[in-house]
């Protein structure tokens, strides 16, 4: 009998096929949130939650307007944010942890955001994400934030066995070289809501399980 091919070894030859398809099919990987600093971005992750990008795009001009720093954030108050933010959903509970985080970050931070993923994630309403997401985009420090697209997709090219997003995360970052973390997770964020869909997927039809599937 042949012997088997090791897991990893089997995952790399797939990611072999798989990123050439994601460099022709997404060669540009802007941060699709639009921020102006660590700050900005913190709040518009957060409020990406259960939203769209587009929607939440639409909404911060306004808020950052009038408030893009943490000392604006408090001053303004958990009802106006409230009021402003409320296309986003979920409003009551994303106003009172910007007001908060935003205090917080005066408080014990010197209004700033702070550069470690444990410290981020101590803030109310950052999940590892959203925590990542602002360590790779704001500070260039290598990250790899796990949505509900990448775990779909590295499920169905067979990258990653696991539903947890922790574990897919661990998959995904043992197999791809930290300094591409970033790209890969938008490339993968940008490829899954184009061709490689949550529903009425065709596999046939996609660029990347067409070619795994033959």
């Amino acid at each position: 009998m042949p012997t088997p091919i090791p897991l990893k070894q089997k995952r790399l030859e797939l990611l072999d096929v798989i990123r050439p398809i994601l460099d022709q099919t997404i060669p540009d990987v802007p941060p699709p949130l639009a921020s102006h600093d660590a700050f900005t971005l913190l709040v518009a992750v957060l409020l990406s939650a259960q939203c769209t990008d587009e929607r939440v795009n639409k909404v911060t001009p306004e808020l950052f307007a009038i408030a893009s720093g943490p000392a604006e954030m408090v001053a303004l108050g958990i009802e106006r944010i409230e009021a402003i933010i409320r296309p986003c959903g979920l409003s009551n509970n994303k106003s009172k942890a910007i007001w908060t985080l935003s205090e917080i970050l005066l408080r014990l931070h010197g209004g700033c955001v702070p550069r470690r993923l444990d410290e981020l994630q101590k803030l109310p309403g950052v999940g590892r994400k959203t925590a990542s997401v602002v360590m790779v985009q704001a500070f260039g420090v290598p990250a790899f934030p796990v949505d509900t697209h990448v775990i779909r997709l590295a499920g169905r090219w067979g990258l990653s066995s696991e539903a947890d997003a922790r574990k897919v995360e661990e998959d995904l970052c043992e197999l791809i070289p930290a300094a591409d973390w970033g790209r890969f997770h938008l490339q993968m964020i940008y490829f899954g809501r184009r061709y490689c869909t949550a529903k009425s997927h065709r596999p046939e039809l996609c660029p990347v399980c067409s070619q795994l599937n033959t």
